[in-house]
């Protein structure tokens, strides 16, 4: 018997699909469903490393199916997001399917290329509804985007080749949710608008019955039912952050006893890796978009990861961004480079096949004894891994192109799967390294926070994502008809 299915379209981006998904997803595994997360199409460089069933090495998925794999309680595997896009430039992106890379596209070049990928997005999805009970599916972006409907595999070009039922979702929040529910209804042709079996408001603050009328507005506009509305969700801001568009929220934090600095880059990709520092009480992670400089009281300055180093390093330096960093050397400030942050730290960063773009080479900031060369073969894999500073246990996942060699390598920062990763500064106080994910290592994050003299909170990062998935999912059996919802399922 195969699966059963249920979709979530949002009537815009950002209106907290992800979050629905993966609480709907844990309130259905507390039920005793075997349930899976899907999304036909993801853009985000905020990637997660998968099983590919029937090969060793890992593939590329968007880290909110990640997460939703966590919520349903089972691995994530590359069949679970097919289609990830990675964007590059600011017109084109790298294109993933179930995790391997495909190529790169222009977004015009996509467009045309949809058509062929639909056939790899249900290969992926009869995968996924192999063995499941129910299948809850996340769109992309808004049905009501009707200009790109005819190529559409996102949302309700997928939802009607799969005959998957369809919740929209509005997010009250940003304002005009009646209009943009109703305007949803009105523009969508006939064929999409038979597939909405009703919707849900999203983000809502203060008492839900002063929305009671809005429900009855849209009921006598479109006729859809609603199944209820959802109160802003505070343990989402404990869960890991996908899209970028979050960051304009979190330019600015409370005072503590440590500020942490992360330049807000603009190809930044995996700044969920400072959530675990985020979720320290005594630690401030102060996101710095372009055009501010680098907090001159930041005790420790984080350079994140990037998918497109070349690009962000001669972004960097437009920003003065370098210059902030000098001086924060001088004061004797501390610095770690992530992935593509790593290689901006050495002294030049060399691209000879053009992979990133059309410049072939930059100098780097200088600040480790490194340089590095972009090779075409990229390195997709989840890892253990030891601090060699601390001798403790890492776990985390490589995702990057290039090879990093120098002086500075004989100082490793880690060992990865039994090899030397990353480099040290002679005096200790910069270092780089490969490894997505070291700070969610909560042994190592405590005692690296008690090398700048910050206590640790003790805190259990992965059990507090645990434990937030678990409030969501209580929010919404308390706020949403879920036998509704999952009744509607076919």
């Amino acid at each position: 018997m195969a699966a059963k299915a249920i979709m979530l379209q949002g009537t815009g981006s950002d209106v907290g699909k992800t979050v629905l998904v993966a609480g709907l997803c844990r309130v259905a595994k507390k039920r005793g469903l075997k349930v899976r997360p899907f999304k036909p199409q993801n853009m985000s460089n905020n990637a997660a490393v998968a099983n590919i069933p029937g090969d060793k090495l890992g593939g590329e998925i968007g880290r909110a199916q990640w997460l939703q794999a966590i919520a349903c309680g089972v691995a994530p595997t590359v069949h679970m997001n097919p289609v990830l896009l990675k964007p590059q430039t600011d017109i084109g992106a790298q294109v993933v399917v179930q995790g391997k890379v495909f190529g790169e596209a222009r977004a015009r070049d996509y467009q045309a290329l949809k058509a062929r990928l639909m056939d790899a997005v249900l290969d992926s999805w009869a995968k996924v509804a192999e063995g499941a009970d129910l299948v809850i599916v996340e769109g992309a972006g808004s049905p009501a985007e009707i200009n790109l409907r005819s190529r559409d595999i996102a949302n309700m070009g997928f939802a009607t080749r799969a005959n998957v039922p369809v919740i929209l979702v509005g997010d009250i929040d940003r304002g005009g949710v009646i209009a943009s529910v109703a305007g949803t209804h009105l523009i969508l042709p006939e064929e999409d608008r038979r597939m909405i079996v009703g919707y849900l408001i999203n983000k809502f603050r203060g008492d839900v019955s002063l929305f009671d009328d809005g429900i009855k507005a849209i009921e006598n506009f479109t006729g859809w039912r609603c199944f209820g509305v959802v109160p802003w969700l505070k343990a989402a801001a404990r869960l890991p952050s996908e899209d970028s568009v979050v960051l304009e929220r979190l330019a600015s934090g409370e005072k503590r006893a440590l500020k942490v600095a992360v330049p807000m880059l603009s190809r930044i990709a995996n700044f969920d890796d400072l959530d675990p520092l985020k979720a320290e009480p005594q630690v401030e992670v102060v996101f710095v978009p372009p055009g501010q400089h680098l907090p001159e009281d930041a005790g420790l300055v984080i350079i994140p990861g990037s998918k497109s180093t070349i690009g962000d390093l001669l972004r960097f330096r437009e920003n003065g961004w370098d210059r902030d960093l000098v001086a924060h050397r001088k004061r004797g400030g501390h610095v770690v480079g992530i992935c593509g942050g790593f290689q901006m730290l050495g002294r030049v960063v060399r691209d000879p096949d053009g992979i990133e773009g059309s410049a072939t080479e930059t100098e780097g900031l200088g600040l480790l004894d490194v340089e590095t060369v972009m090779q075409p073969e990229k390195t997709v894999r989840n890892v253990s891994a030891r601090s060699v500073q601390f001798d403790l246990p890492l776990q985390g996942y490589e995702i990057h192109l290039g090879r990093t060699t120098g002086p500075d390598t004989l100082r490793p920062s880690a060992v990865i799967n039994g090899a030397d990763d990353g480099a040290v500064s002679a005096d200790g106080k910069v270092s780089g390294s490969y490894l997505h994910g070291l700070f969610s290592a909560d042994a190592f994050r405590a005692k690296f926070l008690e090398n700048l003299g910050v206590n640790s909170g003790g805190i259990d990062y992965r059990a507090e994502v645990e434990r937030a998935l678990d409030e969501i999912a209580a929010e919404l059996e308390t706020h949403l008809d879920c036998d509704a919802i999952f009744g509607l399922a076919r």
